[in-house]
């Protein structure tokens, strides 16, 4: 009896003529593997290797990635007076060194002046201490009717687990401030180094990009990039404006009342209320208040009423005057792109969302064809032949119709 793989080939040859014998291997169980499923499998498994690859990769590189995003938005910030430098006759790479110099200079003595207040007033608190310390328990033993005393409360203190798990904490924590603070000079040196070079060969960069484009697609890098630059200028040049008015508002209110360190505190209020979205408001009038405090209290709840109506005088009257030819944004735009960029880059998203989403919302507004509106009253929030008293008249008629209530008699 001949085996299985003999009486196929006897039924291949034996097949009827004019008829075609059936095409690859036969079907059964011993059938081979198809040629291409073994390097189906390895391409799918290198495409894998490849991804997890280039996700490792990215996932290393964020922090790097970051800080050219923060580079790169940093130039095009300068990149208008480098501009200006340059057509009149200066190298650009000075000129960008002169410009980062001076933000340099202008930001060290900030640091400076307000590094030397926090610690006058540091050192007055801890001097005063006591003082406030004996006003306390003076104020606890006259509404409880107690008998503490400055001496047992200090010892308390002293002896208490909490203190000593403090200083220990403390003093195990200097180590990550350091480090903290390395890596944040290190951030700062590469986040100025690409900006430097971002500015300083900003043509060439250009034509680097616009080599490897056809010529159409060449004219939308250059448009957009000017794009890019006027606004993240106009951004900048916009808050540094309604920060200077902020500060000499709140440097005359300071000084009025007396408050020690007014210029510096007034330099504050300015900065961190414009460069800080959504939540820079109240951080900047949080240390003025505390400044104030140490004075008189009175002047702490004077400096918050001042802060909050100057955010109304800024919010509705200021800064639309200021931003509708440099960015151009609608409040709850704004608001929106503050938030997903802090969802997206932390606090990074929050500086560089609103400049980007003015340069995408200017680069796409070239392409949206737009229409002469109707003039139609829904357009304007009216409805269609209706008005307050015919609502009303309607809500009678309805209320009349109602069973029970006697109908007025029609006219014949």
């Amino acid at each position: 009896m001949a085996s299985t793989d003999d009486s196929g080939q006897a039924a291949q040859h034996t097949s009827p003529i004019g008829t075609t014998p059936p095409a690859g291997p036969p079907a059964g169980p011993n059938a081979g593997m198809p040629r291409w499923l073994p390097r189906a499998m390895v391409l799918a498994l290198a495409l894998i290797a490849v991804f997890q690859l280039g996700s490792w990769v990215f996932h290393e590189l964020t922090g790097l990635l970051i800080n050219i995003l923060i580079a790169f938005f940093l130039a095009l910030a300068i990149e208008p007076a480098v501009s200006w430098m340059a057509s009149r006759g200066m190298r650009r790479g000075l000129a960008t060194g002169l410009v980062f110099l001076t933000v340099m200079i202008v930001a060290a003595g900030f640091v400076t002046l307000l590094g030397s207040m926090l610690a006058g007033q540091i050192i007055k608190i801890v001097e005063d201490f006591p003082n406030y310390l004996d006003s306390v328990i003076n104020w606890i033993n006259t509404h409880f009717n107690t008998d503490l005393k400055r001496v047992d409360v200090q010892e308390g203190l002293l002896r208490s687990d909490w203190l000593r798990n403090y200083v220990r904490n403390s003093a195990t924590g200097v180590l990550d401030v350091s480090a903290q603070v390395l890596g944040g000079l290190f951030q700062l040196l590469t986040i100025t180094l690409f900006s430097f070079y971002f500015a300083a060969d900003g043509p060439r960069l250009r034509r680097a990009i616009c080599s490897v484009l056809p010529p159409a697609k060449q004219a939308e890098v250059l448009r957009a990039w000017e794009i890019a630059v006027n606004k993240t200028g106009g951004y900048l040049y916009s808050r540094g404006l309604m920060a200077l008015v902020s500060g000499v508002a709140h440097y005359i209110l300071l000084e009025f009342l007396g408050v020690p360190y007014a210029p510096v505190l007034a330099v504050w209020v300015g900065l961190v209320s414009q460069f800080i979205p959504t939540i820079g408001t109240y951080l900047a009038g949080a240390l003025p208040m505390l400044i104030a405090f140490t004075v008189d209290p009175w002047y702490a709840l004077w400096v918050l009423i001042f802060v909050v109506i100057y955010q109304q005088f800024e919010n509705y009257v200021l800064q639309p005057k200021l931003t509708s030819k440099t960015v151009d944004i609608h409040p709850a735009v704004a608001f929106g792109s503050v938030v997903a960029g802090t969802a997206l880059l932390g606090a990074v998203g929050a500086l560089i969302a609103i400049p980007a989403v003015a340069t995408l919302q200017a680069f796409l507004g070239a392409y949206v064809k737009r229409y002469a509106v109707t003039d139609d009253p829904r357009v304007h929030g009216h409805r269609r032949g209706t008005s307050g008293s015919g609502l009303f008249t309607r809500a009678w008629m309805l209320w009349a119709r109602r069973p029970g209530v006697k109908q007025p008699e029609e006219d014949s």
